[in-house]
C-alpha cells in the first residue's frame, strides 16, 4: 500500500536509556512501514543536551512553536548520581520543565484503560483526568545552600527603586532556601485552558491548593480561578450541566479516592506532577497514561508521562531480555499524529492514528503483554512478551487493520 503522506512536519524529540531504544523499535515497526515521516528531530538524549549547554532543548521549544505539534520521548533529569555517569558539565534542569515554561501550557494526562487490568481504587469506574500546570513552581525555582548566621529575606525591587523585604529565616545553623514564582497572565491560561477542556469533555472540574497556608501565593491561584469562572465560564458550565469546584489539596485527595472518576481534577505544577503518577499507578500502571501539553494559542506536545526505565535499559546493555511496557510511547505517537491529521486536514492520517491504538489495546486484550501489565492482569490465558515480542504482536495486529 502506498504510504500515508503528510504536509507539515513534527517536531520529533528523541530522549534517553530504554525510551530511547523504544522510540526506535516504534518507527521502524509502526510508524515508517505506513507513514511517509515528516518529522524535525531533535536529539534531546543527556549526552546531546550536555554538548550543547542544553541549546537543543531550547531549540527544540521554538520549533514546536512553529509547527505546532511535537511528540517527545522520555529524557533523563539528572541528579547529583547521573554527574559522573555522563560526564556532565552541570545539573542540567529539566528539559520537560524547560519546554512546559517556553510554551506555557497546560500537561492534560489520562489513565488508557484495557479489559484485564482493573483500578487498585475498587470504586473508580471511570477515568480521571489530571490538568497540570506546566509553569513555574519549583520547576522554575532559585535555591542556594545557606550557611549559619546568615539573614534571608525575599527582596523585590520596584520600577522606582522602591524596595520591599520580608524576612524568610535568620539562620542559626546552616539550611537551604528556595524561591519560587508564578505570573498572572500564566495562571489565567492554565484556568481557561482547564474549563475549556472540562467543556470538551462534557466533565465536572476540581481544583485544589492549599490557601490556607499559601495566603498569598496559592489564594492567588484560587482568586484567579474563581474571577475567570465567574465572569467567562458559569453560563457555559450550566448550560453543559457540569460543575465547577474548588477545595484543598488534603480535601481532595481524599474526595478522589471515595470517588468512581470521571472529572478533571486541575493541579498546580508539583501537585499535578505527583498526583498524577498516583493516579496512573491507581489504575494500573504510569506506562498506561496519555500526556499532552497544550498551550494557550493552540500548540501540543505529546509525551510519555513515565521515565526512561533505567534498570531495564542496565539490562539491555548487559544483553539480557527486557520486557518494557511501550504503550504510553506508542499513545504519544498515535495523539501526535491525530492532531497533525486534524490539524491539516489528513484522514487517512487521524485514521492510522486510532488503529495504532486499537492495535496496541487489542494485543493486550489478547492476553499479549509486557511483564507490568502482565503482574496486573486478571485475563486467564496472560502471557509475558519480551520488549521486542510485545512490539511485534502490535505489528502483527497493525498491520491486518492497515489492510
Amino acid at each position: 500500500m502506498a504510504k500515508i503522506q503528510m504536509k507539515t512536519p513534527l517536531v520529533e524529540m528523541d530522549g534517553d536509556e530504554m525510551t530511547r531504544i523504544l522510540w526506535k523499535l516504534i518507527k521502524d515497526q509502526l510508524i515508517i512501514p505506513y507513514i511517509d515521516l515528516k518529522s524535525e528531530y531533535y536529539d534531546l538524549g543527556l549526552p546531546h543536551r550536555n554538548e550543547t549547554n542544553d541549546q537543543v532543548t531550547i531549540d527544540s521549544a521554538n520549533a514546536t512553536k512553529k509547527y505546532g505539534v511535537a511528540v517527545k520521548c522520555a529524557t533523563i533529569t539528572p541528579n547529583a548520581a547521573r554527574m559522573p555517569e555522563y560526564n556532565l558539565k552541570e545539573m542540567w534542569k529539566s528539559p520537560n520543565g524547560t519546554i512546559r515554561a517556553m510554551l506555557d501550557g497546560t500537561v492534560f494526562r489520562a489513565p488508557i484503560l484495557v479489559d484485564g487490568i482493573h483500578p487498585y481504587i475498587p470504586n473508580w469506574k471511570k477515568p480521571i483526568t489530571i490538568a497540570r500546570h506546566a509553569y513555574g513552581d519549583v520547576y522554575k525555582n532559585a535555591e542556594l545552600r545557606v550557611d549559619g548566621g546568615c539573614k534571608a529575606e525575599l527582596l523585590v525591587t520596584y520600577p522606582d527603586g522602591t524596595e520591599i523585604r520580608e524576612l524568610i529565616h535568620d539562620f542559626k545553623t546552616p539550611g537551604i532556601i528556595q524561591g519560587v514564582h508564578n505570573i498572572d497572565k500564566s495562571i489565567e491560561s492554565f484556568a481557561r485552558a482547564c474549563m475549556n477542556y472540562a467543556l470538551d469533555q462534557k466533565q465536572d472540574l476540581w481544583f485544589a491548593t492549599k490557601d490556607t497556608i499559601s495566603k498569598k501565593y496559592d489564594h492567588r491561584f484560587k482568586d484567579i480561578f474563581a474571577e475567570i469562572f465567574e465572569k467567562e465560564y458559569k453560563e457555559k458550565f450550566e448550560a453543559a450541566g457540569i460543575e465547577y469546584f474548588y477545595t484543598l489539596i488534603d480535601d481532595a485527595v481524599a474526595r478522589v479516592i471515595r470517588s468512581e472518576g470521571g472529572y478533571i481534577w486541575a493541579c498546580k505544577n508539583y501537585d499535578g506532577d505527583v498526583m498524577s503518577d498516583m493516579v496512573a499507578t491507581a489504575f494500573g500502571s504510569l506506562s498506561m497514561m496519555t500526556s499532552v501539553l497544550v498551550s494557550p494559542d493552540g500548540i501540543y506536545e505529546y509525551e510519555a508521562a513515565h521515565g526512561t526505565v533505567q534498570r531495564h535499559y542496565y539490562k539491555y546493555l548487559k544483553g539480557q531480555p527486557t520486557s518494557t511496557n511501550p504503550v504510553a510511547t506508542i499513545f504519544a505517537w498515535s495523539g501526535a499524529f491525530r492532531k497533525r491529521g486534524e490539524l491539516d486536514q489528513l484522514p487517512d492520517l487521524m485514521a492510522y492514528a486510532d488503529k495504532l491504538e486499537q492495535a496496541t489495546i487489542q494485543t493486550i486484550q489478547d492476553g499479549i503483554m509486557s511483564g507490568d501489565l502482565a503482574a496486573l492482569s486478571t485475563l486467564p490465558n496472560k502471557r509475558t512478551a519480551s520488549t521486542e515480542e510485545f512490539l511485534d504482536e502490535i505489528a502483527k495486529r497493525l498491520a491486518s487493520l492497515m489492510i
